[in-house]
């Protein structure tokens, strides 16, 4: 699951675009503007064309209102913020569906609050869309499917995972769970740096390691021995060398 997001703003003040651009990357670095526009017909075509994760419009513009643009889309599936100098149309917004409604001038906090409130959204509607019986990450969580529902565990709790006849064993700190998952979904959806692959079988978290033995296992902080790979062995201690 990617944890990036797009968004357009649509505001007819070139300043407003770029004011807002500035503090959308001051305070999220994997939010991506990736187009604006500053009329009611340019903002209608490229919400037709492409999707966005966000939607940031102005409310007041030229032609036709930002409410009354949404109104043309009745489908679209981005988390609409409205960013307007106008208090008073804040119930219309919100009739559409509106995640945030942010006053101008920008507040920080206030910004930070609503695109917050847009990306829990959008990760659950992602995972919404992922196989039920596949492992998913959502931040910096592990959601795993089980019979009664999902249980979500923290990546950084896990000390190593475990290949068992094409499930994946689960070990953290605070207990094991099992993946109907083969190890090789892990490997795609497990980007840390700190999670390294020393044999078929096993990934490991490389701060989780109490020892490396000549006898060529690693000993985890459960006492689990796990043997490294002959293939990645010298790979394999460069690495932890930089660890240690």
């Amino acid at each position: 699951m990617s944890n990036n997001f797009s968004c357009i703003i649509i505001d007819d003040e070139q300043d407003a675009i770029e004011l807002l651009t500035d503090r959308i990357g001051r305070l999220f670095n994997n939010i991506n503007v990736a187009k604006s526009r500053h009329d009611w017909t340019g903002a209608l075509q490229a919400l037709k064309e492409d999707k966005y994760d966000i939607i940031f419009m102005d409310i007041s513009m030229p032609g036709k209102s930002g409410i009354d643009l949404l109104k043309l889309l009745p489908n679209l599936e981005g988390e609409i913020i409205f960013v307007t100098a106008h208090e008073q149309y804040a119930l219309d917004a919100f009739s559409v569906s509106a995640t945030g409604y942010i006053l101008k001038p920008i507040d920080d906090e206030a910004l930070y609050t609503a695109m917050n409130k847009a990306i829990v959204r959008i990760e659950n509607k992602r995972l919404a869309t992922q196989p039920k019986n596949n492992a998913t990450t959502v931040g910096n969580k592990i959601g795993i499917p089980n019979n009664h529902g999902i249980d979500y565990i923290n990546i950084n709790d896990i000390l190593y995972l475990e290949s068992t006849n094409k499930c994946t064993r689960i070990v953290t700190s605070k207990g094991v769970y099992t993946s109907t998952s083969n190890i090789g979904r892990f490997r795609e959806i497990i980007t840390d740096d700190s999670f390294y692959q020393i044999h078929r079988s096993f990934i490991i978290n490389l701060n989780c390691i109490l020892r490396y033995e000549s006898t060529g296992v690693v000993v985890m902080t459960d006492k689990m021995e796990i043997p490294v790979s002959r293939i990645v062995k010298n790979d394999f201690l460069k690495i932890f060398n930089s660890y240690s």
